[in-house]
C-alpha cells in the first residue's frame, strides 16, 4: 500500500504495476445530503426513509456515484495523486451502501502505457470485506513535475 507522494502526486516513471492505495470513508447522512445537493439527485431511495423502506432495499441507500467518488478521491489524492486526469471509468455495482457503512476504496495499477502517459487502475469499494463496487479507470499521469513557481 502506497502513501501520498510528498510532492502530492506520482509521475509516470514512479508507477509500477501492482502499486495500490486505499482510503476509508464513513457514509453519513450529511455526505448523502451534500451529494444530493451537488448532483441534484434527490431520488427518495436516498433521501426518504419511509419511501425507501418500501423498496427492495428495505431502507435508504447511498447514491452509487457517491460511493464511486470515494475511488476518485484515491486517484486524485493518493495514486497517482495530484496532476492525474480521469479519462474514463467503468462501474459495476454489486451491493448497496448505507448510512453508517465504512467504504474502503482501493485503486491498484493494472497496466501502464508509457507512450500515452496513461495507466489503467483496477478500482474496488468494499464494505465489511464485501465487494460493493468495482471497475476500471483510465487515467492520464504527468511525466514530470512542474518546477515550483518563484
Amino acid at each position: 500500500m502506497v502513501e501520498p507522494h510528498p510532492s502530492g502526486g506520482y509521475i509516470l516513471e514512479e508507477l509500477s504495476v501492482g502499486m495500490s492505495a486505499e482510503k476509508r470513508v464513513t457514509v453519513t447522512e450529511d455526505r448523502i445530503a451534500q451529494f444530493a445537493e451537488a448532483s441534484d439527485d434527490f431520488n427518495p431511495v436516498h433521501m426518504d426513509e419511509a419511501f425507501a423502506a418500501r423498496t427492495a432495499y428495505r431502507g435508504r441507500i447511498a447514491h452509487g456515484l457517491l460511493s464511486a467518488s470515494f475511488g476518485s478521491a484515491v486517484v486524485g489524492t493518493i495514486l497517482p495523486g495530484a496532476g492525474a486526469i480521469y479519462l474514463s471509468q467503468t462501474l459495476n455495482f454489486h451491493k448497496p451502501v448505507r448510512i453508517g457503512d465504512v467504504a474502503v476504496a482501493r485503486a491498484t495499477v493494472a497496466s501502464i502505457d508509457e507512450a500515452a502517459a496513461r495507466v489503467i487502475l483496477s478500482c474496488t469499494i468494499h464494505v465489511n470485506d464485501e465487494l460493493v463496487m468495482d471497475g476500471e479507470a483510465t487515467v492520464r499521469v504527468p511525466r514530470r513535475r512542474r518546477p515550483p513557481k518563484s
